[in-house]
């Protein structure tokens, strides 16, 4: 296995109530805050009310940015990045999913630099050397942006969806409250719960020598969105079943089960094409390839991993050949998205044709290769693809 490095300082206060130590925290980065959040549902659950009456009790002055789409364009964060250089912000207050706290990483960074900052994403990548700094305060289980270095802007103009990783973009402190997540529907608990489940998978599918701890860490927070996704999507206010999906959420892409693997992901590179096209949900997309890009890649060299997942994750009987458990563990995957959980499984339920497949493919791959468990050429995605029809 690989030497490596890991550093996650976010501060993140979990559980109930936790609010009452916002302000002491966003003090020590100034008092004039820049409030980031979406659609207005935070103030549909009075979420926006208690955090302005702590903020207005406290003394900060509050500028907002609402508004911010799901799959987070780049106009909105030109927006925030001109607001933060126009009333001098000294931190940023990220409230909502990880739409809006990708969208408010890039905005922190967009407002230290003069240039234009889609120059972080496009064929510049211009350098990310600094950023103000990010609170944000979860509404939504599902991309981990709360705890991460990353996040992921379109520009509907190039039909272009990228994501960027840096140190700088790490939130400074993270409110993590599972009572917040009550009010999010059927559909997007699902789709959340995808989303984190994807990003456990695209670690664990991986044939490098690896810590054996890492592997039953991963297939533990596997079981646990099998156990607590149903029971969340039944009963919304469920606590149990929220905080598990909560911490989950965090730990799944916080680079703590990479474990020094040379982590390459396959799923999200073809997912990202797909909602830049069609703007589709980013957890359902993942839903409808993850199992066909398992069954793709499945061969007699890594069968070994799949007969893993299947008999430690879903409990598939091992007095099989391994190619049966192996599929028998991607079926069980498929049931669990689709009948489970009860989202659309197939691209043609939803609207979405062959036509733009080539160069959707040919852009996933970027410099010629999709590079992963399995390499995968354009055609090979253009399959996959295909096969999601």
């Amino acid at each position: 296995m690989n030497n490596f490095i890991y550093n996650i300082p976010t501060k993140v206060y979990f559980g109930e109530n936790q609010l009452i130590h916002l302000c002491e925290e966003l003090k020590k980065f100034g008092t004039r805050v820049l409030l980031t959040y979406g659609g207005g549902s935070i103030k549909k659950i009075s979420l926006y009310d208690k955090i302005m009456a702590e903020m207005n009790k406290n003394g900060f002055e509050v500028f907002e940015l609402s508004g911010i789409e799901p799959n987070p364009r780049i106009d909105s964060v030109r927006k925030g990045a001109q607001m933060c250089k126009e009333h001098n912000i000294d931190v940023l207050l990220a409230v909502g999913g990880g739409s809006t706290i990708d969208a408010t990483k890039f905005m922190a960074a967009g407002a230290l630099v003069d240039h234009d900052p889609w120059d972080f994403f496009n064929e510049k990548r211009a350098t990310i050397n600094d950023a103000l700094p990010i609170v944000s305060i979860l509404t939504l289980s599902a991309t981990g942006s709360e705890m991460d270095t990353g996040g992921v802007i379109s520009n509907p103009e190039t039909n272009d969806k990228i994501g960027r990783l840096d140190p700088h973009l790490l939130p400074k402190v993270s409110f993590l409250d599972p009572t917040n997540t009550y009010s999010v529907n059927e559909y997007q608990t699902a789709c959340g719960s995808v989303d984190i489940m994807s990003h456990i998978i695209e670690v664990y599918f991986n044939m490098e020598p690896d810590l054996y701890m890492l592997d039953c860490f991963m297939e533990g927070m596997l079981r646990t969105v099998v156990k607590y996704a149903p029971i969340a999507m039944r009963e919304p206010d469920n606590y149990e079943a929220r905080a598990n999906l909560m911490w989950t959420s965090s730990w799944a892409i916080n680079g703590f089960i990479n474990g020094g693997r040379a982590k390459a992901w396959s799923c999200h590179p073809m997912e990202h094409e797909l909602s830049a096209y069609y703007d589709i949900t980013h957890g359902l997309g993942l839903a409808i390839l993850t199992p066909r890009w398992m069954e793709y890649c499945l061969d007699e060299n890594n069968v070994s991993k799949y007969v893993q997942f299947a008999t430690n994750v879903f409990g598939v009987d091992s007095n099989q050949d391994q190619m049966s458990i192996a599929r028998e563990g991607i079926k069980r995957l498929y049931d669990f998205f689709f009948t489970t959980l009860g989202l659309k499984n197939n691209l043609s339920e939803i609207g979405i044709g062959r036509e733009n497949f080539a160069i959707m493919a040919k852009k996933a791959c970027g410099k010629g290769i999709l590079k992963g468990f399995r390499n995968l050429t354009p055609e090979d995605v253009e399959k996959i693809y295909e096969m999601c029809l």
